[in-house]
């Protein structure tokens, strides 16, 4: 018997217990009615439909590296999870007021949180480990839609009919960025760009405009006839949407091609939408290596054994 070779093979076998299995890229969305996050891949692919439970209304969704950060309007919270689906912290952050929007930068989180009382509305400044930094970092604002970051900067559309810009430190920049828009809710950012999801007045009327990061218009109907377009997000040189009414997420080219307008359907009231590019850990492929890789030591015990 060759144990030289059969080692060798077992020991191959074993070292695959050490590479995580991967799948593709992956969109992660919250249905506020369902109180869930589903998991789809890029081209539309159902992954999970329920990967994370339980939620209170949710709404805004935020990923770095492998965690996502959730708001839920109904409990006041942001929980915390991993991209697998796995509670880290349901709670991280709490006692907030109709938290809506979120994004994260670095090691911090920036919620904007909407309310009746105007008063109430504000954005906050929280890290990653849910350590509030300035839960009134930019107190007193309208009705805060979408949240986005670039650099030191930081890009918040108002809902109505602005967006404004401010530094991640809370200094105003400029208040009125952009403005005459209609309904402007989701906002992201892409290079010097951005684009902005606006709900327009009646179905059919929504948009998806396209700006400067200085506030100049490139093309304010980059993208029209969409029914109540709401959130946005960004993954190499697509954009996509979640459309609140009609459940569906769809999928477009940052120069206004027509992916797929439907790339989703079958959800329930999408609140918010977080893009993973590069590819994440899979809990399936990751158990499969596991296995092999424990066949593969107790093979080794097997050949130890006969060869003494």
């Amino acid at each position: 018997m060759n144990i030289r070779l059969i080692l060798s093979g077992l020991i191959a076998g074993a070292t695959l217990c050490a590479i995580p299995g991967t799948t593709r890229a992956q969109i992660f969305v919250t249905n506020q009615n369902t109180g869930t996050i589903g998991e789809y891949t890029t081209s539309g692919v159902l992954l999970n439909p329920a990967l994370i439970t339980g939620l209170s209304g949710p709404q805004g969704i935020a990923v770095s590296g492998g965690n996502l950060f959730v708001t839920n309007i109904n409990g006041g919270t942001i929980g915390k999870y991993t991209t697998l689906g796995a509670t880290v912290d349901p709670a991280l952050v709490s006692g907030l007021l109709v938290p809506e929007a979120i994004a994260v930068s670095g090691g911090n989180l920036f919620v904007g949180s909407a309310n009746v009382n105007s008063e109430s509305d504000r954005i906050g400044k929280y890290t990653t480990s849910g350590a509030p930094v300035n839960p009134a970092l930019i107190p007193e604002f309208g009705p805060v839609a979408g949240v986005a970051v670039s650099g030191d900067k930081l890009f918040v559309s108002n809902g109505c009919t602005t967006i404004s810009e401010y530094t991640t430190s809370g200094a105003t920049v400029n208040p009125n960025l952009i403005t005459g828009l209609s309904s402007p809710i989701g906002i992201a950012v892409f290079g010097d760009k951005l684009f902005v999801a606006t709900e327009g007045t009646f179905p059919g009327t929504g948009t998806i405009g396209e700006y400067t990061t200085s506030g100049a218009t490139v093309n304010p109907a980059l993208v029209s006839g969409l029914i109540f377009p709401t959130i946005l997000a960004l993954s190499g040189g697509d954009l996509f949407v979640t459309n609140f009414f009609t459940g569906t997420i769809g999928e477009y080219t940052t120069s206004g091609a027509t992916v797929n307008p439907a790339l989703i359907t079958g959800l329930n009231s999408p609140g918010g939408i977080a893009v993973v590019s590069a590819s994440v850990p899979d809990a399936s492929s990751t158990w499969t290596l596991l296995l092999l890789g424990l066949a593969a030591t107790f093979g080794l015990k097997l050949v130890l054994r006969q060869a003494a």
